[in-house]
C-alpha cells in the first residue's frame, strides 16, 4: 500500500515530553483486532486521552486545542515494548507524518518507516530546545527536510542532521512500502531473472 510522499514537512508540533512511551500506551492491546490499517488513530493514546466513560481528559495534550500539526515530539525511548505494527498505524492514521525523539525503539522505528511516518532522532539538547520553543509558543513551526536530512527550529534557524538508511529514504520520498518498491522494479527483476540458467 502506497503512502504519502515525504519531501519537506513544515508544521507545528504536538509536545509529549514523556520518556519510555511504549506501544501499549500508543495503542492498547484491546484495539488490535482489526487487520486493516484504518481507524487506529481514534484510539491513539486511548487510555491517556479518555476517561473510562469515554469523556476526554482535558489535561492530555491531544485534547488541548492549542497544540496541533503533523509532527509529534516525544520523550526519550519512544515506541518501546512490544513489536505491534498497530502503534505506527495509529500514529499515521491520527495524522502525524513525523515523530521526533532523542531515542527510538528499533522495531517501532522500522514500523514507522514502513508506513510513511518519518522518525527523526535528535540530540537530547536539541529535543529540549524544541520542547521549550513549542511550550512557549504552540504556533512554533519545525521544518523536516528529508532530502537534506535536517530538522530546523524555524523561529531560531537552529538545525540538526538526522540519519536514515538510503533505502528507507528513497521509499519515503516515493511513498513506497516494501511491496511498492518491489513492484516498481518488477521489470528489472524480470530482466535479471531472464539471464539466469534453468
Amino acid at each position: 500500500m502506497a503512502y504519502d510522499k515525504f519531501n519537506i514537512l513544515t508544521s507545528t508540533a504536538v509536545p509529549l515530553p514523556i520518556e519510555n512511551v511504549d506501544t501499549d500506551q500508543i495503542i492498547p492491546a484491546r484495539f488490535l483486532k482489526a487487520t486493516k490499517r484504518e481507524g487506529f488513530g481514534d484510539n491513539l493514546f486511548r487510555d491517556w486521552r479518555y476517561n473510562s466513560d469515554n469523556t476526554p481528559k482535558s489535561d492530555f495534550v491531544l485534547n488541548n486545542p492549542i497544540y496541533g500539526g503533523k509532527i509529534l515530539v516525544g520523550g526519550k525511548n519512544f515506541g518501546s515494548g512490544s513489536s505491534r505494527e498497530h502503534a505506527a498505524w495509529a500514529v499515521y492514521d491520527y495524522g502525524f507524518r513525523c515523530v521526533v525523539s532523542s531515542f527510538f525503539a528499533d522495531i517501532f522505528k522500522n514500523n514507522c518507516l514502513n508506513i510513511g511516518v518519518l522518525p527523526v532522532q535528535v540530540s537530547p539538547e536539541f529535543l529540549e530546545k524544541i520542547f521549550s520553543a513549542v511550550f512557549a509558543d504552540p504556533k512554533t513551526e519545525l521544518e523536516v527536510n528529508l532530502p537534506e536530512q535536517t530538522i530546523t527550529l524555524l523561529p531560531t534557524g537552529e538545525k540538526e542532521k538526522f540519519d536514515i538508511s538510503p533505502y528507507k529514504k528513497d521509499n519515503l520520498s516515493n511513498g513506497f512500502d516494501d511491496i511498492d518498491y518491489l513492484q516498481n522494479i518488477k521489470g528489472e527483476i524480470q530482466d535479471f531473472a531472464s539471464t539466469l540458467p534453468f
